[in-house]
């Protein structure tokens, strides 16, 4: 009797591909922990340096106007805290 995959007597984890053997380590087995650390620190630098970096004023310009939205959601949550605070004391005396 056969399903969709395979045969009921035969698994699949019996499959021929299941017989490689398992590398041990693979490239990062060859190296030490400190060569792997400098790779890695390597690597860091080597994609700061892709970063396209904002300008001063685009900087300024994103800083303003994320302080702007904070306290204008500042406000709104301030607003709406008091309503509620004075809608809770009239319903519940």
């Amino acid at each position: 009797m056969t399903d969709a995959v395979g045969s009921i007597d035969k698994p699949d984890a019996e499959a021929p591909e299941s017989k490689k053997k398992a590398r041990k380590g693979g490239k990062r087995g060859k190296k030490g922990p400190l060569k792997r650390l400098a790779t890695f620190y390597r690597q860091v630098v080597a994609e700061l340096r892709k970063v396209v970096w904002p300008t001063r004023n685009q900087l300024t310009t994103y800083t303003s106007v994320v302080i702007v939205f904070v306290v204008l959601m500042i406000g709104l949550v301030t607003v709406i805290d008091y309503g509620l605070n004075h809608a809770a004391k009239y319903v519940f005396g």
